[in-house]
């Protein structure tokens, strides 16, 4: 099978007037950038925010290996599959960052052929929507140093500034650092912390906001830090909100772009869901749904992950829940927890190790670690189907061994998907169950029930994720972390929801606990307000908001020729 990059160059791109055109967005709608990537207006936008809304999938997964489970893959192959068997279909995902892009993934755009096109573009600055992110939130990073070098009118205090800087890279040496050392010419001398830009809070605005008005007040709702008397100071009081804004005018518009078989798709908006709510902008899900019956969306990492944080944030924000759930899964994450390659959530197997065929290490990774996913999404009342990410060399054994213990487990249905391979094809039966899901969930009234109250105060939110998705047995909560809590609390914050920010590789906070851990306690070591995008965030264990690069990291084995021409790169 070729590589991703000789299929993505070897695919016959459609005019981005075409691909708008399927969507009934004429071309006075779309802002052009090339010939194959378009954003879209805010006057299209905006007049289509009332129109009827179809039915949207969320496509989420296990925890994975540390080579991803293809969730992007299962979704973009679904939105090719669902327009293959005659729906009105599309998808939006979230732009990569750079970060993981040149660390260990080496592209996040798909792959096979079900891909989003141009996929070198997708994978590198895109249309420069994280460049803007990170530069309205370094402004304010600017503002609030230049503010107090010069009077510090608002009173901040300078040892309790809570607001960092950021980068769209993975730089371990950031994530603690001094600043202001050149004297007094030079800003005031203190400690500061670089985050990795999808951690940002701004991020975070931006695919939450509802409109420019709304994106600019939350802005202004950011609070960086406590006075000497203990209130909160928010970005309003230095006046920064606005040109902050401007700079993201041009970001909050979603970009369109086109999978390998032309069908539209967009891409809008990065928050990780590890360190962050992990999900696409709720402008493009909204432009999407108005434009076709059927959207296909992704959420970060696994279901205790990006999905919990769709249910309880995104579509707290939104209003609009998932009428499917698709869960996908490959043999080799079920090797994983099953104990197949030892104890360790971040391991990476050899490829024999993961082509072995071990059908036992399946059967106890998917009555685990499947299972406890599949029941925690049913929970929300929302159908779950299991999609099978088949690989070649998974054999019948292992397949019919995940097979069963899915059925087992409550799962509508499971299919296997063979999108790599096939494109749409290889996705049909997914689609054809995926359709049905939505059908029965619409009849039934959309059925939707959270954890929660959207109201309930933030450790009962916190408990209720631990101990019912995660299934610890005990929240402990940090000294350090209590007294930032009782901070908030004061500040009238104490209701928002919660970002639970932890490892991606187990239920618990710790990588090394596979399959589904139970009767754990589940240690707080820091809470952080957002309150601008409208959570806070509580940060699990050793969980980090500057990644690391790995021994060899992907950037290595990237490079150009003399003509300027990619190559070692995505696969």
């Amino acid at each position: 099978m070729p590589t991703d990059l000789e299929i993505a160059n070897a695919a016959n791109l459609e005019p981005i007037e075409a691909i708008a055109w399927k969507l009934g967005i004429s071309s006075t709608e779309i802002m052009p950038m090339g010939r194959s990537v378009a954003k879209i207006t805010w006057d299209a936008c905006k007049s289509r925010m009332n129109k009827p809304q179809g039915s949207l999938v969320l496509v989420t997964s296990v925890n994975p290996t540390p080579f991803g489970e293809g969730k992007t893959v299962t979704t973009i192959g679904l939105t090719q599959a669902l327009c293959r068997i005659g729906q009105s279909a599309t998808c939006v995902i979230r732009e990569p960052s750079m970060g993981p892009v040149f660390g260990i993934k080496g592209g996040a755009a798909g792959g096979g052929y079900s891909q989003v096109l141009p996929m070198e573009d997708i994978n590198l600055h895109f249309t420069g929507d994280l460049h803007a992110v990170t530069s309205a939130h370094n402004l304010l990073s600017a503002l609030i140093d230049n503010h107090i070098k010069h009077g510090n009118e608002s009173k901040l205090d300078s040892t309790k500034i809570s607001w960092p800087r950021v980068l769209d890279m993975n730089d371990r040496a950031l994530r603690d650092i001094v600043i202001g050392m050149g004297g007094a010419a030079n800003g005031h001398l203190r400690q500061d912390r670089f985050d990795i830009t999808a951690a940002s809070e701004v991020m975070a605005i931006l695919v939450l906001a509802s409109d420019y008005a709304d994106l600019k007040k939350r802005l202004g709702e950011i609070v960086i830090g406590q006075s000497v008397d203990g209130n909160p100071v928010k970005a309003s009081e230095l006046e920064a909100h606005g040109a902050m804004a401007l700079l993201l005018r041009d970001a909050f518009l979603p970009n369109l772009v086109q999978t390998l078989e032309g069908n539209p798709a967009f891409i809008h908006g990065g928050p990780f869901a590890n360190i962050a709510h992990g999900n696409s902008s709720i402008i493009a899900d909204k432009l999407a749904l108005s434009a076709a019956d059927i959207v296909v969306t992704e959420a970060g990492f696994g279901s205790d992950m990006g999905a919990e944080k769709f249910m309880h944030i995104k579509a707290a924000t939104s209003g609009k829940g998932p009428d499917c759930v698709v869960m996908n899964v490959t043999i080799r994450s079920m090797k994983l927890h099953g104990g197949a390659f030892g104890s360790r959530g971040g391991y990476r197997p050899s490829k024999a190790e993961l082509e072995a065929e071990n059908v036992e290490a399946v059967s106890i990774g998917a009555a685990t670690n499947l299972d406890r996913h599949i029941r925690n999404m049913a929970g929300f009342g929302v159908p779950v189907i299991v999609s099978i990410n088949k690989f070649t060399s998974d054999t019948e054994a292992e397949i019919q061994a995940l097979s069963d213990a899915a059925h087992a487990s409550g799962a509508r249905a499971v299919t296997i998907t063979e999108v790599h391979s096939k494109g749409g094809e290889g996705g049909e039966d997914l689609a054809k169950a995926v359709v049905k899901a939505v059908q029965d969930h619409v009849a039934a009234g959309r059925p939707f029930t959270p954890l929660f109250l959207k109201d309930a105060p933030v450790m009962e939110k916190v408990e209720a994720i631990a101990t019912r998705m995660y299934k610890a047995e005990s929240v402990i909560v940090e000294a350090n972390a209590k007294k930032q809590l009782d901070k908030i609390t004061s500040w009238g914050y104490g209701n928002l929801p919660v970002c639970m920010a932890k490892t991606q590789y187990s239920f618990s906070h710790d990588a090394s606990k596979l399959g589904a851990p139970s009767g754990f306690t589940l240690p707080i070591r820091e809470f952080r307000l957002n309150s601008g995008a409208g959570f806070i965030v509580a940060i699990l264990g050793n969980m980090m908001t500057m990644p690391g690069l790995p021994k060899r990291p992907a950037a290595i084995d990237m490079d150009m020729d003399d003509d300027g021409h990619q190559t070692g790169i995505f696969g």
